[in-house]
Formats: C-alpha cells, structure tokens, sequence
C-alpha cells in the first residue's frame, strides 16, 4: 500500500488530494484547497503555500506526491506566477525526501477519463466514480485527486524514471 499525494498548484488556489493505492485498488482519504491571499505579495503567498503544504505533509505524511506540470498561456505574468507555485509544490515533498513525479493536464485527463480533452466537469465525475467519498469543494481537489490517480496508474514507470534521472 502507498499513500499518494496529488497536487494541483496555484498562487491563488492549490488543490491537494491523498489517496491509498493498493495494487489496482484505490481509496480515497483527503482532498482539498489551500488558498491564499491574493491581496498579499507574491513571496508572503509562497511562503503560505510552502507552509500549508508542509503541514499537510507533516499531518499525513504521503509515500509518493505527483504534481501537474504547469501549461503556457498568453498571459506570460500569469504563466511564471503559477510556476512560482508549481515550483513550491515540487520543492516541499522533495525536502521530505518524498519522490515527487510530473504529468502534463492531457496526460492526466487521459488517464482519468480516456481523453486528453476532457473538460473539468468530465474530470471531476470520473473522479468521484473510482474515489466515493471525495468532497471535491473545488475543481482544484478534483484535478489534485485526478493526479494522483493519474499516478498510481503510472508510478512504476515514473519511479524508474525519477531513478535513472537521478
């Protein structure tokens, strides 16, 4: 059994979701949002997101953590921002010498849903489908969830991978 953390990062939203991966099994143990303020700075949000994301660590202490690789838009400021919490969201399970892996939003929804252009709403039903229990406040817990479903389909090949890289 392997308890596997999925991150969805955001400056202003991270969704998180935990679940237990036994074999072909999955259960479901926790999911939700850390949110922090976006009338604060860029540093003070990162330094809350790092925080809260240790706590959450900390409290549940996680096997394995899979994170959303960041897409380019044409918002360039937005596109770095989200990379300063992408880059926060690799970094914390890292320091708790957690193994971190990476899938792009189509491999993820295709691995979910069998379509890489799947919608949210397609995303967070097929979710809900092979995790019962899952609260899902936000599409962010849905597509935190969708990551680490993502990676309990994929984690062999993704370990062997993060090894050989190293």
């Amino acid at each position: 059994m392997a308890l596997l953390l999925g991150i969805d990062p955001g400056l202003r939203f991270t969704g998180w979701g935990l679940l237990e991966s036994t074999g072909n099994r999955l259960r479901h143990v926790a999911d939700g949002v850390i949110a922090t303020d976006g009338t604060e700075d860029v540093p003070k949000r990162l330094r809350d997101l790092h925080d809260q994301l240790q706590a959450l660590i900390a409290l549940h202490r996680p096997d394995e953590a899979a994170v959303e690789e960041t897409y380019v838009n044409r918002n360039g400021t937005a596109t770095l921002k989200l990379g300063y919490a992408r880059g926060v969201a690799m970094l914390v399970p890292a320091l708790a010498g957690i193994p971190v892996a990476e899938y792009g939003a189509k491999h993820v929804k295709l691995s979910v849903v069998g379509t890489g252009g799947a919608d949210k709403e397609q995303v967070a039903m097929m979710v809900r489908r092979l995790l019962p229990g899952a609260t899902l406040k936000r599409a962010d817990a849905s597509d935190a969830l969708a990551v680490a479903i993502c990676h309990a389909h994929h984690r062999q090949t993704a370990l062997a991978i993060a090894r050989a890289v190293a």
